[in-house]
Parts: structure tokens; C-alpha cells; sequence
């Protein structure tokens, strides 16, 4: 059943391999991983792959790396875990590519995890949380902006923007799905939550497969919290939203940790139900962002992402999966060569050059600073795209590095 799910997966992308790349000389780099090209994961999957496209178009165009050409195998893991560990093995054993990288999300990365260190392979990985904390693999890491101890620091704005407030939140909510990111990033808001001295008075978790969030809003009501984190998946974060405007949940500061309100299509699709939540987020066009390079990027994505039917502005995924591909290249030819030990040292030792500023990695491979920021969404009417260019929002209320405006709080208040 695994291999007839990864062949299948082949004619939604094919293979990368020979993309219309003209003959050389010299023989390809080949840079092997699975990508969510369907199932609930494909929005930021898609927009993800589309970005170290355009990479892969760049560096070839100025040569390749090490002076080869680069070129992708890559597979649909359908927002499955269960396909990760044997599109890992194909890749390896049986397309012997050179290199190996992730998908998105913490979910497909874990289980892709016991195949690469079994082939001592490097890995570099895309937007997962705390993966490494169970395996302390010396040979990971992660491209996921919230830096050294990632469940901490990942949830830790959400209870600094409540600190801010007048009164602070003194009680907390937590619901979570039951997934390997949810739980993680559950587990660093309740060290967040005693940091603070908010009292939890709701800890929860859903089934994945969830459909009707009502009766957890409506739970939540009765356990009258301050402030309420959710951890939540694409879907997840959808069907709560709606689920809270409906019942009117009454609290003064709601989000925190939900996936999916990062997506162009997702913010088009709950409009105005957004208004008020507080929740992370990765990369915004404002102004206190802007890096060198980024700017030109997003042209180039922008231009390519409607024709491709991709998330069509790109903030969430694109820049960051293309920082992914930079700093590969940067330690391949740092290394002078494909030995893992070799690039894995260059990884672990050196700063690189990125659109998305200055990075570099710490303990477990986390990110050594965290580059993540939490937005809220404010004064949203209808469903127009114009409303999400630019800058314009949400907006970017922590940390104080990258503020650009205040937040609307109570989230009652906020929400109207």
C-alpha cells in the first residue's frame, strides 16, 4: 500500500528530475523529498515547492552549485505521515539522490526522521517544531523561525502580548489537535502559562479527523478563560474560527498557534471572521522586514503563482522556503563537496546570507534566533485580497523589533 501511494503520487508532480534543464556537461546535483501537493497541507505545500522552484531556476541560471546544474525528485506525501518513511527510502536507496530535505510541516518530518539517520544522512527541514528534541540528531536542521528551545519560544508572544495588556489574562484555555505539532506547541504554552501565572482552567485535545468545533467553543465558554491558546492544523484553525464567531465566545485574547491563517486563501475565505485573533506568524511585507533580496523574490513568485495556482502573494511559505535552498547551497559549496559529515559541519559552524536575513543555527539545529512574530488581524471587511497586500494586514504586534501597531484588545471588542 506505501509504494502504490508513492507511485501514484508521481503524476501530480513528477518526478523534478530533467525539468526542462538544457544538457551539461557536468552531472546534475539531485535533491531528493516528499512535498504536499494534496491533502490539508497542500496550500502551504505548493506554495513551498513553487519557491525552491524558483531557486533551483536562479542558481542554475548563475552556474549550479559546486558548478552542476540542480535538479529535484520530488513526490506528493498527500499530507499523509504514513507515506513519509517510504518516499524517504525510495529516495535513497532507490533514486540515490544526493541530497535529502524535508517537506512541510512538523508532521511529515518526524516520520522521515528514522530513514535519514539510518542512511547518516544531513537534513535540513522546513517549518517543523521541536522535531529534533526527541532524536538530537547531529546532522539536523531546521529552517522553523522560532529558534533554540522551539515550544517555548514559539507560544512565548502570545502570553508577552497578553502581559502588555490592561488587565493581563490571569486564566488560560488550551485545546489542541492531536498531532505531533499541536501537542508541541500545547505543551510549550503551559510552560509559557506557568512562566506568566496564568491559571489553566481548560486543557484539551481533538481528534484530527474533528468536524463540528461547536461543542469545543461552547466547553471553552463555559470554562470562562481570559485568554484562550489554540494549536491547530489548517482545517482545525478554519472550523474554530468559525465556530467562535458563531457561539460569540467572550475572552479577552484568542489564537496563539494556529496553522493555516498565514494562507492567502484561508485569510479570503474567513474575511472578516479574522478580526481579533492574535496568532503567530512567520514573514509580513511590513516595512520593519523588508531584507535584502526579499523584495525581489516575491516579484518573481508573484508573477509565476496564479498561472501555477498557488497561494497567489506567497508571504508565509515562499521566502522562507527559498532561505531553505540558499542555505543548502551556501554549505554545499562551504563543503566543497556532498559529504554529509562535511556539510553538516558547515551547517553547525557558519552564518549565511539569506533573503530572510542572517541565519544561523543552535542546539538540536534550531535556528540560534527566532524570527517569529505575532500579528493580529484588525478592521477586516468582506473577503478582498487587497486587504492582505503590502502589509497592510494583520498587523505585526510583537516583538518590538518588528512592531508596526498596537493590539485591539479585548478580543470581544476587536472582533466587532
Amino acid at each position: 500500500m506505501r509504494r502504490r501511494s508513492i507511485i501514484t503520487a508521481l503524476p501530480v508532480l513528477g518526478t523534478a528530475a530533467l525539468l526542462g534543464l538544457p544538457a551539461r556537461a557536468a552531472d546534475p546535483i539531485r535533491i531528493g523529498f516528499g512535498m504536499a501537493q494534496t491533502g490539508p497541507l497542500a496550500a502551504n505545500g505548493k506554495s513551498a515547492l513553487l519557491a525552491m522552484q524558483i531557486w533551483r531556476d536562479d542558481i542554475n541560471a548563475k552556474g549550479g552549485v559546486l558548478g552542476r546544474p540542480v535538479e529535484f525528485v520530488v513526490y506528493d506525501d498527500q499530507s499523509n505521515p504514513s507515506t513519509v518513511p517510504g518516499i524517504y527510502t525510495k529516495l535513497l536507496d532507490v533514486d540515490k539522490v544526493d541530497l535529502v530535505v524535508s517537506g512541510y510541516a512538523t508532521n511529515m518530518i518526524a516520520p522521515a526522521m528514522p530513514v535519514v539517520i539510518q542512511h547518516n544522512a544531513t537534513f535540513l527541514s522546513l517549518f517543523g517544531l521541536a522535531v529534533n528534541s526527541e532524536f538530537h540528531y547531529p546532522k539536523y536542521f531546521t529552517i522553523t523561525p522560532n529558534g533554540v528551545n522551539p515550544t517555548i519560544a514559539g507560544t512565548i508572544g502570545f502570553f508577552e502580548v497578553g502581559e502588555a495588556q490592561n488587565p493581563k489574562p490571569k486564566t488560560l484555555a488550551l485545546v489542541a489537535a492531536d498531532a505531533e505539532y499541536s501537542k508541541n506547541s500545547a505543551e510549550g504554552a503551559r510552560t509559557n502559562a506557568k512562566k506568566f501565572g496564568w491559571n489553566i482552567v481548560y486543557d484539551k485535545t481533538y481528534p484530527p479527523n474533528t468536524t463540528d468545533y461547536s461543542p469545543i467553543i461552547r466547553a471553552i465558554q463555559a470554562a470562562n478563560p481570559d485568554a484562550v491558546f489554540v494549536a491547530s492544523y489548517p482545517l482545525d484553525s478554519v472550523g474554530l474560527i468559525r465556530a467562535a464567531n458563531e457561539i460569540g465566545l467572550k475572552t479577552k485574547l484568542f489564537g496563539g498557534g494556529m496553522v493555516g491563517l498565514q494562507a492567502t486563501a484561508i485569510k479570503l475565505q474567513l474575511g472578516a471572521l479574522l478580526n481579533g485573533v492574535v496568532n503567530y506568524d512567520f514573514w509580513l511585507p511590513a516595512k520593519t522586514m523588508m531584507y535584502p533580496g526579499v523584495a525581489e523574490f516575491l516579484a518573481k513568485y508573484q508573477a509565476k503563482a496564479t498561472d501555477v495556482g498557488v497561494d497567489p502573494l506567497g508571504y508565509y511559505m515562499g521566502p522562507w522556503a527559498y532561505t531553505y535552498m540558499q542555505v543548502l547551497a551556501a554549505a554545499v559549496e562551504g563543503a566543497k563537496g556532498l559529504d554529509q559529515d562535511k556539510i553538516a559541519d558547515y551547517l553547525r559552524d557558519n552564518t549565511f546570507k539569506t533573503v530572510m536575513g542572517d541565519i544561523k543555527f543552535g542546539e538540536d539545529g534550531e535556528l540560534a534566533e527566532s524570527h517569529a512574530v505575532m500579528v493580529q488581524f484588525q478592521h477586516l471587511a468582506g473577503n478582498d485580497i487587497d486587504q492582505f497586500k503590502d502589509g497592510k494586514n494583520p498587523i505585526v504586534v510583537w516583538p518590538a523589533k518588528y512592531k508596526d501597531g498596537e493590539v485591539i484588545y479585548p478580543y470581544d471588542a476587536a472582533r466587532q
